[in-house]
């Protein structure tokens, strides 16, 4: 099976909350999380989808971060432990919900043909407390953590046109053992071994963030965690 875009979604940030609310879940944030889907085709450059933006560009956005995918195989699951049967696509705050492949389909390093545009995996996705603010579950971005369910993030190799029915054609794939859901159990689960670091951190299309964390981990034994 082609992996299939089943929906393709663009956000600017805007401020939530209020002042002075008692619950901290409640209180200002700004995101550009919230995101609404595309009905045609939209250009995806080398920072992003047009009209998509990013509030904190220290830690969201940029050639490593440029798209963010999420499998629609996930949200029935998610739709049932939320108790939330209209929990949508674009939920997670992703650009694009893709049917046919989940972490455990896709590597580091893979490139895919998306509309007219080529593109390559960069890293697992590092949820964020913005989760847990857009949708008033103080844990989720724990819970999307824990399950391995956490999408992943492509760099744009040839800028193009892109439709919210694009197909993911697998062109190549140079990293086989270096599956998304791998990644993940190295970087969040298997904290203590370094050896598993050093060499997920030698994989040279990981994203530099994630390449630089796992590095001082084998080298100092620190656990530390990348950026989002």
């Amino acid at each position: 099976m082609i992996p299939q875009v089943l929906g393709l979604f663009i956000g600017h940030p805007h401020t939530y909350g209020r002042e002075g609310a008692s619950d901290p879940l409640d209180r200002p944030w700004t995101s550009g999380i919230v995101k609404a889907a595309v009905s045609g085709p939209i250009w995806l450059g080398r920072t992003n989808l047009a009209g998509d933006a990013q509030a904190d560009l220290e830690n969201h956005g940029g050639p490593e971060k440029a798209v963010c995918v999420y499998p629609g195989e996930h949200y029935p699951s998610w739709r049932a432990a939320l108790g939330q049967p209209d929990f949508p696509f674009g939920a997670f705050g992703e650009n694009i919900t893709v049917g046919g492949q989940t972490e455990a389909d896709v590597c580091i390093g893979d490139i895919f043909t998306l509309g007219d545009a080529r593109v390559q995996v960069s890293q697992p996705r590092q949820p964020c407390w913005k989760l847990a603010r857009r949708w008033h579950l103080r844990d989720l971005a724990a819970q999307v953590q824990r399950s391995g369910r956490t999408g992943w993030y492509l760099r744009v190799l040839d800028e193009g046109l892109v439709g919210p029915d694009a197909q993911m054609q697998l062109i190549e794939r140079p990293y086989p053992e270096w599956s998304i859901a791998h990644a993940n159990q190295i970087m969040h689960h298997r904290r203590h071994d370094l050896a598993a670091a050093a060499a997920l951190a030698d994989c040279p299309q990981l994203s530099g963030s994630w390449r630089r964390t796992l590095q001082a981990r084998a080298e100092r034994g620190s656990e530390g965690s990348p950026a989002p």
